[in-house]
């Protein structure tokens, strides 16, 4: 039997299956279906983490450097953006995110690029007058949520989400981007995305305010 090339056996011994995800706080392997994040307050990251750490980090007080992030999506049905709305916040694509940072205490503006998640310049008066005093800005979790906002030809939607929910989105887009406008598949993915939004979303109520 004739030997395999050198390089082919480099690559075959090289091989190996996907390693799980770990978590970052016990480093633990962390089961796919039960995959939820922290937020590393400190370094302004995304952290894995397995179910027991996240459930510790989950309860009242436990604020700490690693927050859980939530899991609601919620929107407002009695509130409404028009073009004017969108203008004001000077965003140069039709997705973006905004969420308050509190390591640099401030909003932050931020939409999906082929280079990744892309800030924009944000004035705070503009903030304020467009999304400042809605019922979902009011019940926002600082660091763990966004609202995430689409403008399409049908309108401007506006979600409540968890901020992992919004890097997942810049991921995909960036993994799928073609060309100027993206391309055909990322456009499919952006819309299979938002579909999945409005399903999980629910109108923000008063227990949302508690």
């Amino acid at each position: 039997m004739t030997a395999p090339p050198a390089s082919g056996l480099r690559r075959f011994r090289t091989a190996r299956e996907p390693q799980p995800e770990r978590c970052g706080l016990c480093a633990a392997p962390v089961d796919e279906a039960h995959h939820r994040h922290l937020v590393d307050t400190e370094k302004r990251a995304l952290v894995c983490a397995c179910a027991a750490c996240f459930l510790l980090k989950e309860q009242p007080g436990a604020d700490g450097r690693f927050r859980a992030v939530p899991a609601r999506y919620l929107t407002d049905p009695d509130h409404r953006l028009d073009d004017r709305a969108w203008e004001s916040l000077r965003i140069p694509v039709g997705v973006a995110f905004f969420f308050r940072n509190t390591a640099l205490d401030r909003l932050v503006a931020l939409y999906p690029s082929p280079a990744g998640a892309t800030e924009s310049e944000l004035e705070p008066d503009a903030w304020s007058a467009v999304l400042g005093g809605t019922a979902l800005a009011e019940v926002l979790e600082p660091d763990l949520e966004a609202l995430l906002l689409r403008r399409t030809d049908d309108g401007i939607t506006c979600h409540l989400v968890p901020i992992d929910v919004c890097y997942e989105l810049v991921g995909r887009m960036r993994l799928l981007w073609q060309g100027f406008d993206g391309g055909a598949e990322a456009r499919a993915a952006l819309d299979a995305f938002f579909a999945h939004v409005g399903d999980r979303a629910r109108p923000v109520g008063a227990e949302d305010r508690a």
